[in-house]
């Protein structure tokens, strides 16, 4: 099982986007997928269709049983989606309280670790879905993941984010047993704008070490894709936006050694 954490310290840069549009297309290539939810904004938990602030069993589960010194079996928490192999584990707005919370309690950076490992033989993916600010939860998802993906939106203040991002990485890999593998992934790009050409250099100036070579264009198919709530690959298989998430996961999932999949 591979598990893969979705994070950048800048909201809007296509975090959930990079997850739903990754997840469905390795459920679409016949991997069973799990997305989970660790955002209080609980966007992910939105696109599928459930409300992250009338759930009653959540990612936050995890978390709360560890400060009432109980167990929760992760699985009880995975729902399914429309699509056929990928299923998520959602959030709560309650994650919202946890930074309050975990200055008292022990054991809470490694939740999620202890979670994926009891999910290791259902699943051959995880995907977590961060929040865009440093905390125990990002901190829990890189804790728990051997891959993290960066997706940062091709515009100057988005780099801003990118450089907060790897400063947290310094402090958090020196604890890992472990290196952690780093793929930065340029998204909403606009060949039409100088903006986007511009950051785009600066990013493979600054930051080539971990930059994936493509781009991941905007597309108003990810859009109408939410309001139906399908993966992209799953609404449009032929569109342009998923295309690139396919180039992007082929190079993924055979720089980790896994069996690749006829791309959609």
């Amino acid at each position: 099982m591979k598990v893969w954490s979705i994070a950048n310290q800048k909201g809007g840069v296509g975090k959930t986007t990079t997850t739903v549009a990754l997840g469905g297309l390795l459920a679409a290539w016949g991997f069973r997928t799990l997305m989970i939810d660790i955002d209080p904004h609980g966007s992910l938990t939105s696109y599928f269709g459930h409300d992250p602030d009338s759930l009653t069993r959540s990612s936050y589960s995890l978390f709360e049983a560890v400060a009432e010194k109980r167990t929760v079996d992760p699985f009880s928490l995975v729902v399914d989606t429309q699509t056929e192999g990928l299923s998520l584990i959602p959030a709560a707005v309650a994650l919202a309280t946890l930074d309050r919370q975990s200055g008292r309690l022990e054991g809470m950076g490694l939740v999620l670790t202890r979670a994926v490992a009891q999910l290791r033989e259902r699943f051959d993916y995880i995907l977590i879905d961060c929040p865009p600010v440093l905390g125990v939860l990002v901190i829990n998802a890189l804790a728990a993941c051997e891959r993290l993906v960066v997706p940062v939106q091709t515009e100057f203040l988005a780099l801003k984010g990118l450089e907060r991002l790897q400063h947290t990485l310094k402090m958090v890999t020196k604890a890992r047993p472990q290196p952690l593998d780093v793929v930065v992934v340029p998204t909403f790009y606009d060949k039409r704008t100088r903006a986007s050409h511009d950051s785009l250099a600066a990013l493979r100036r600054d930051h080539a070490e971990y930059l994936w070579n493509g781009v991941i264009p905007i597309d108003t198919r990810f859009r109408e894709a939410s309001r139906e709530g399908l993966p992209p690959a799953i609404f449009d298989p032929r569109a342009r936006g998923v295309r690139a998430y396919a180039r992007l996961l082929e190079e993924l999932v055979q720089g980790q050694g896994g069996e690749t999949r006829e791309a959609v």
